[in-house]
């Protein structure tokens, strides 16, 4: 185990090397090619900023899986890393939905063939035998037959990829959800000894590491700031909505049953799956369409409170690992169903507060574009 712990290790940190060392030729690139995310009404951003970084992500993961198996290879007698199938489903449906991602960078895809493409790669998972089997009591549902599981697996996966694609708007902030959430699927998977995706969410952290270091500490103004584009926000959603199902599926042969599987998965991703929702919603009371930008999310209203973006993104971190922080401890004693009641509750209580300092501000508690008529 030692040697795994080491190689693992080894995975993040030569993934985070080739971050920093992809990174800047891919901002020379944007440069040369005029690939900016331009300023516009609904960003906050004032200076146009590279927005490729996120084609990195696979490519760095991959290098770095590929790398790790291979050291375990000939450095242990009877160390082999088998890949499922499972596995080979994951890296087609990943492969398309990067490939969306990359071309909505480069071309600008309308969002309804992006969705297409998000149920297309969502749909190849449930194929392969992968899919919510059981929800552990949440509601009173226990074991969960294919016909019902296999849509909505779908449903987690497109959700997943969207959320952390809709959040991505301040410096760090879907970066560094996605890397808290794989921190803690590490440590899910290391528990569990499944050393493969040890290795694969290792790899993905070093490079988000990378990318991180230049789209919060870099400056538009001296050229070394990028943003990660959908490339960076779907692969990473995907990743995590793909780990979900992996870990809260209920299957004896590869890991024994765990009554609060699904219920760590989804405290993972809770801070950015609880904002789509609210954001969603206020969308369809106000009569909008769903996929339709505006400033109501999270961050935005830190923002309308007075808390400069870097604040602002310390506060939605620290928020995540609260939840997380809560969530384990009352696993002790609470049912999931009375566990997700408690953190609605928690969150509809933190948006009241905010939404008092955003008036104490003037400034107006929602931004709802007028529907449009005729």
């Amino acid at each position: 185990m030692t040697n795994i712990t080491l190689i693992i290790l080894a995975a993040f940190l030569f993934s985070a090397l080739c971050g920093l060392i992809f990174i800047p030729l891919i901002i020379r690139f944007c440069r040369m090619r005029g690939l900016y995310d331009k300023p516009s009404p609904r960003k906050i951003h004032s200076h146009a900023v590279p927005r490729l970084g996120g084609i990195s992500f696979l490519p760095t993961m991959l290098m770095a899986l590929m790398v790790a198996m291979a050291v375990i290879h000939r450095t242990s007698e009877d160390g082999q890393l088998t890949l499922s199938l499972w596995s080979v489903y994951f890296f087609i449906s990943l492969t398309i939905v990067y490939c969306i991602g990359l071309v909505d960078d480069l071309f600008c895809v309308g969002a309804l063939t992006k969705f297409f493409f998000q149920i297309v790669a969502a749909v190849i998972i449930p194929m392969s035998g992968l899919y919510i089997n059981n929800m552990y009591g949440f509601c009173g549902i226990h074991e969960v037959p294919l016909i019902v599981g296999g849509p909505f697996t779908v449903f987690l996966l497109v959700f997943a990829m969207n959320a952390i694609n809709l959040i991505d708007g301040i410096d760090g902030l879907a970066g560094g959800l996605s890397f808290i959430a794989l921190a803690g699927f590490q440590i899910c998977f290391y528990r569990e000894e499944l050393w493969p995706y040890c290795i694969l969410i290792a790899g993905l952290m070093g490079v988000v590491v990378a990318f991180l270091f230049f789209n919060v500490f870099g400056s538009a103004e001296h050229g070394n700031k990028i943003f990660m584009g959908d490339s960076g926000s779907l692969t990473l959603g995907f990743i995590l909505g793909f780990l979900l199902v992996k870990f809260s599926m209920h299957n004896p042969n590869v890991m024994p049953f765990r009554h609060d599987s699904l219920q760590l998965s989804y405290t993972l991703l809770i801070v950015p799956v609880f904002d789509v929702v609210r954001v969603s919603l206020l969308r369809l009371f106000h009569h909008r369409p769903i996929f339709d930008a505006d400033k109501n999310h999270f961050h935005h209203k830190l923002m309308r409170a007075g808390l400069s973006q870097h604040m602002a993104l310390i506060v939605i971190l620290s928020l995540s690992l609260g939840y997380i922080v809560l969530n384990v401890v009352l696993s002790r004693w609470l049912f999931m169903s009375h566990i997700v009641v408690i953190d609605i509750i928690l969150w509809l209580i933190i948006h009241m507060i905010i939404n008092h300092a955003i008036i104490l501000n003037k400034q107006p508690v929602f931004l709802i574009k007028k529907a449009n008529k005729g």
